[in-house]
């Protein structure tokens, strides 16, 4: 029996190829590549929760058996993304013989789009320089970040948000694991929370279930730290008619009383702009507006300066609708 204190989503990560859910196509193909026993430089794109470190793992495990710690390398570029890492800590690794019968040994760089550009360049060389040593699995939620010639030494897989039917068959898969009761409605609750992030919902249904051992909406909805659509829709109307302070106040008590940051209200924002009963172009502007404003708080600005001026955005869109 597995200690109660495991984390859900390494206690449940697939280890075989068959166990990964969605990526249907992706898994076929790196599937094929690893039986071969001659693997290409390979890129996992896409976004969290997809399923893009599982897989570099199971590719690993399946190459070298019994040897694979000391063939595998992990680096999470976002710790160390500097061209100092890349020149002592991969080439060190890299130019030493693998042990087994695989002649190479592999180097899993995590959120490889948190590297400088300077150390992309030096990453460049050394792919060139180690190729007869050592193969590159590097993952990234945008590959656009990543330079043109890392990207054309590599064989880039591009993995997606995962579908309703493969998030719930993993959350039956736990449920039957670890006894618990659930609903239709409940895993609906847990999909849309997720936005098809399948570490989201383990973690979700982890802290569930530490609650209670039926999973229900109501339940699930406790947990999750966001704004309820409901109160989002209540300060866009104030400001669309022209109340800019209640609009404020009402954001103010929506942040404080649920503790939300920035960037999720702007999420919830921007979902709330389409169920808004106002012109198609209005929605089109505004949804630009709200795109402004994410970007700034990104970049470190004050988030409630922003969101305070992107509600003034709202009231004077709604002067023009109320003229």
């Amino acid at each position: 029996m597995e200690n109660d204190s495991t984390i859900w989503t390494e206690k449940y990560r697939p280890k075989k190829f068959e166990e990964v859910v969605g990526q249907d196509d992706i898994i076929k193909n790196v599937q094929n590549l690893t039986k071969s026993f001659n693997i290409p430089h390979m890129m996992f794109a896409g976004p969290a929760g997809t399923g893009k470190s599982t897989l570099a793992l199971i590719v690993v495990k399946n190459l070298f058996g019994v040897h694979w710690k000391e063939n595998h390398l992990e680096l999470n570029a976002s710790d160390e993304r500097g061209i100092d890492v890349v020149r002592q800590k991969v080439k060190d690794f890299a130019r030493t013989k693998s042990l087994g019968n695989v002649p190479f040994k592999v180097i899993f760089l995590d959120e490889a789009d948190a590297l400088t550009k300077e150390a992309q360049q030096a990453l460049r060389r050394t792919m060139e320089n180690f190729t007869s040593t050592c193969r590159f699995i590097m993952s990234c939620n945008y590959s656009s970040k990543i330079i043109d010639p890392i990207q054309s030494r590599c064989v880039v897989f591009r993995f997606k948000l995962l579908e309703k039917k493969d998030i719930e068959k993993r959350i039956r898969l736990i449920i039957e694991k670890e006894k618990l009761q659930i609903d239709d409605k409940a895993i609906e609750a847990l999909y849309e929370a997720s936005e098809g992030d399948c570490r989201r919902v383990i973690n979700l249904l982890q802290a569930s279930s530490s609650i209670s051992t039926r999973i229900t909406p109501e339940l699930v909805n406790t947990l999750i730290s966001g704004a309820e659509p409901a109160e989002i829709k209540i300060v866009l109307e104030y400001a669309l008619s022209g109340d800019f302070l209640k609009a404020k106040d009402k954001l103010l008590e929506v942040m404080l009383k649920e503790s939300i940051s920035g960037t999720d209200i702007i999420k919830s924002i921007q979902k709330e702009i389409w169920n808004l009963q106002i012109d198609d172009e209005l929605k089109v502007r505004l949804t630009e507006k709200t795109g402004e404003a994410e970007f700034r708080i990104v970049e470190g600005s004050d988030e409630f300066i922003q969101l305070e001026a992107l509600l003034a955005s709202f009231v004077l869109a709604g002067r023009g609708i109320n003229r």
